[in-house]
């Protein structure tokens, strides 16, 4: 074998810089969105930055762990709503977060509920701007 074939990245090492850079990426996006929505919702509240940062990264989890088995759970009421269910189960998440993390707070359901509305458009307008979503794997 050459010696150049030796030198060459493997997949592996091109894997982890990228799936770590997207990561971050996320992470940047989710606390971006979380911030814009404690500007526009009164009833939305981070103490300090650092509890912003610590939302976001328990929000990211708790979207990838608790909700995709609350959509489980509550499969029937989403599909008589026609999917509307899944709002509610996005402000459920919010509100999840907000009793986990010290210094971040949201005063009611409706605020959660308005709120992950508001993120989710955030993310989504946050995300296509930096091309967060648009590599391949």
């Amino acid at each position: 074998m050459p010696l150049e074939s030796h030198l060459q990245p493997t997949r592996a090492t091109k894997v982890m810089p990228n799936s770590l850079t997207r990561f971050l990426l996320h992470w940047t996006v989710t606390s971006l969105s979380l911030w814009a929505a404690s500007a526009v919702f009164r009833g939305l509240h981070f103490a300090d930055a650092q509890a912003l940062v610590i939302a976001a990264l328990v929000l990211g989890f708790a979207n990838a762990i608790v909700r995709p088995l609350l959509i489980l759970l509550t499969l029937p009421l989403t599909v008589l709503t026609l999917g509307l269910f899944l709002l509610v189960v996005n402000a459920l998440m919010l509100l999840l977060v907000s009793s986990v993390v010290t210094g971040f707070a949201v005063d009611s359901f409706w605020t959660a509920f308005f709120a992950s509305i508001f993120i989710a458009v955030a993310s989504f307008v946050i995300g296509a701007i930096l091309g967060v979503g648009n590599q391949r794997r």
